[in-house]
């Protein structure tokens, strides 16, 4: 039996993916300081100009493994009552699936790069939720401000410094704590 020899765009596309893979756990890992192309590099099982190659340098690849799509639920259809709720779950759950969250909030405390890259994750995605459940359309990006600084802030106590209060909390204790001040920076009328 002949085996096929993958043609270059689905070599290059495996390459690819392997780079990510591995700046995505090294990142988490190490931090952005810390982790080196090397590193990266022998991770994938490739040279290391080959991460160059693809990505320019160690800010483009961590921009490029730092797409991050926070999946937020659709709101509209919800009762009003429970978008804090709703927000605060989806928020743990995307940091106890995914490391690259974790790994852009501990970047972010130190490398500008990685603060612009998570500026425009919450923005891009936190500000439209804002904007379509807020009573005051021209208030959404400070209410989603507020909200990021609820959600960034745990998670930065829970999953980054994890500051044991913070850790032994059950879900259902986050969830009753933080919902309702999320609720309240969405829905409620400006104080």
């Amino acid at each position: 039996m002949k085996t096929e020899v993958p043609s270059g765009p689905r070599r290059s596309d495996a390459t690819k993916a392997a780079i990510l893979e591995a700046a995505r756990e090294r990142f988490a890992a190490d931090g952005y300081e810390r982790a080196t192309i090397r590193a990266i590099a022998r991770d994938a099982g490739i040279d290391p100009s080959m991460v160059m190659r693809y990505y320019g340098n160690k800010e483009g690849l961590f921009a490029a493994a730092s797409e991050f799509d926070l999946r937020l639920p659709e709101l509209g259809a919800l009762p009003r009552k429970h978008i804090g709720a709703v927000l605060v779950s989806h928020f743990l759950d995307r940091w106890e699936q995914d490391e690259v969250l974790t790994a852009l909030l501990r970047a972010s405390v130190t490398n500008a790069a990685a603060a612009e890259r998570a500026h425009q994750i919450f923005k891009g995605q936190l500000g439209p939720v804002a904007l379509g459940v807020c009573p005051d359309p021209a208030e959404a990006p400070r209410r989603a401000a507020l909200v990021a600084s609820q959600i960034l802030g745990m998670a930065l106590a829970r999953y980054v410094l994890r500051f044991p209060p913070a850790v032994e909390m059950t879900r259902e204790e986050l969830v009753s704590w933080l919902a309702p001040t999320v609720q309240r920076y969405l829905t409620d009328e400006r104080p």
